[in-house]
């Protein structure tokens, strides 16, 4: 049984973890709030362009000729996994999940016989997947000097991509990171983004449009557009998973962090009942040698 001293001394040690926790939750809710803004503002211009880009694969008439982006090179052997994770740990399962989602896909894609490639963003992912998979990684890109992520970061990883694409390293690539849908919620997904794959629940989101019925003239046609405006596509779809990923951390941070704190007040409590009743056993038994030497006189 431990003595006072050990007793007082691990009440104090939890008392400063609980401290150290307390604030790194409102630190969390705090940045939360900025970066769930930034993710929903981006929202809008992500459902808009899944919208334009549904709208001109349906007019596309000549497929053969159609970009590699949009359709691919025609191969399936190569698969590039752009895992999207955080810097930090500290927020409960938001890393794990979203790795525990890509191992699934590349134990299903090697036991196909396909060659993997994984992108890490991120520090952790990158922790995660060295251990099995250190031979398929290509490069680790890190957001933590970043007090917030903007559009041109997700531009330089897209052309990173393309260019890789365009060398013909890889033939089909999908990104991984987590969807922000509450504080207790953080989904993640895996979504193909080469060759081309509309997300059907952005057209569902923008079903409000007024003018979702109206018929475009392209100029030029389809198929220059496509080429113009597939790189942007892919450069959006990159800048809103990591506002969805800076979204989704700060809001599993901030509950991991809360049940942290709750559960160093347990334990809090728990040693601090533990200490008064060692402490009270050493009275009564102190009490009892007085009186015991007391009548012995």
């Amino acid at each position: 049984m431990p003595n006072l001293k050990e007793l007082k001394s691990r009440t104090t040690s939890v008392q400063a973890t609980q401290k150290i926790t307390r604030a790194m939750q409102m630190v969390a809710a705090a940045k939360l709030k900025k970066a769930q803004d930034h993710a929903q503002s981006a929202r809008p211009y992500a459902i808009r362009m899944a919208k334009v880009m549904d709208n001109l694969v349906s007019s596309v008439k000549d497929i053969t000729n159609a970009p590699a982006l949009m359709v691919g090179n025609g191969n399936n052997e190569t698969h590039l996994l752009i895992v999207a994770t955080a810097d930090r740990g500290l927020c409960g399962a938001f890393n794990s999940s979203i790795v525990k989602k890509a191992k699934l896909d590349v134990k299903l894609l090697k036991s196909e016989g396909k060659k993997i490639k994984i992108l890490c963003i991120g520090k952790k992912g990158f922790d995660l997947l060295k251990r099995e998979y250190n031979s398929n990684i290509v490069d680790t890109i890190s957001l933590k000097h970043l007090k917030y992520i903007g559009y041109s970061d997700a531009e330089d990883i897209g052309k990173k991509v393309i260019r890789m694409f365009d060398a013909q390293e890889f033939d089909i690539c999908t990104l991984y990171y987590a969807k922000f849908k509450s504080v207790m919620e953080q989904e993640p997904v895996g979504q193909k983004i080469i060759p081309l794959q509309i997300e059907k629940t952005l057209i569902v989101e923008g079903d409000d449009d007024k003018n979702e019925n109206v018929i475009y003239d392209y100029e030029p046609d389809e198929t220059d557009v496509m080429e113009a405006l597939l790189p942007l596509n892919i450069n959006m779809q990159l800048f809103q998973a990591l506002l969805e990923n800076a979204a989704s951390e700060q809001g599993s941070r901030m509950s991991a962090m809360d049940n942290a704190t709750r559960n160093a007040g347990d334990m809090i409590k728990k040693l601090t009942l533990q200490y008064n009743r060692s402490r009270q056993a050493i009275i009564t038994k102190e009490l009892i040698e007085i009186i015991s030497g007391a009548e012995a006189i």
